[in-house]
C-alpha cells in the first residue's frame, strides 16, 4: 500500500498526522501539489510538485494509483476515479469514501455547484477542527491496522 495526498487542500494537521503515520508504518507517503511544499526529511515520505493547472495534481495521482492504495482527498471526482481504480479514498473529515456512497456524494456535488453557477450561496463546509482531525486520525489507524494485519 502506498498512500497518495492530494495536498493543495489538505489541512497541515492531516499532513502532520499522515506523517507520524507513515514514519511510524514505514509505508510510502507522497504528497502531490501544485506548488511547493515541505515534508519531512524521511526516505519514505515524498513530495512531487505538478505544473499549474485544472486538475493536473488528480491527473497525476490517478496515474500513480494502484489497488489497495489510500487515496487521502476532498476532491470527489478524483476519488471516484480512485475508488474505481481499486483504491481506498479517506477525506480529511475521516470520512471513507466508497463504491457505496460515492456516486450520491458526486450527484450532491455537482447540485451545489450548478445552484453556484447560478447565483445561489450554498455556503460552505463547516470549520474543520479537533473532531475532524480525531475522525480522520482513528479511520487511518482502522485502515493502516487493518493492512499491516493482513501483510504480516
Amino acid at each position: 500500500m502506498k498512500i497518495w495526498v492530494d495536498a493543495d487542500a489538505c489541512p497541515l494537521a492531516i499532513k502532520e498526522i499522515l506523517f507520524r503515520a507513515a514514519k511510524r508504518t514505514k509505508l510510502q507517503l507522497t504528497l502531490i501539489a501544485n506548488h511547493y511544499m515541505p515534508v519531512p526529511n524521511a526516505r519514505n515520505i515524498l513530495f512531487i510538485q505538478v505544473h499549474q493547472g485544472f486538475d493536473v495534481a488528480d491527473l497525476e495521482i490517478i496515474k500513480k494509483t494502484e489497488k489497495g492504495d489510500l487515496v487521502v482527498t476532498e476532491d470527489i471526482p478524483l476519488a471516484k476515479e480512485a475508488i474505481e481504480k481499486g483504491a481506498i479514498v479517506l477525506n480529511s473529515r475521516g470520512n471513507l469514501l466508497e463504491k457505496s456512497n460515492i456516486n450520491m456524494r458526486l450527484s450532491l456535488r455537482n447540485h451545489a455547484e450548478v445552484l453556484r453557477s447560478s447565483g445561489v450561496n450554498t455556503g460552505g463546509p463547516p470549520p474543520f477542527n479537533q473532531k475532524d482531525r480525531q475522525a480522520f486520525a482513528g479511520q487511518l489507524d482502522k485502515i493502516l491496522n487493518r493492512y499491516l494485519s493482513q501483510i504480516s
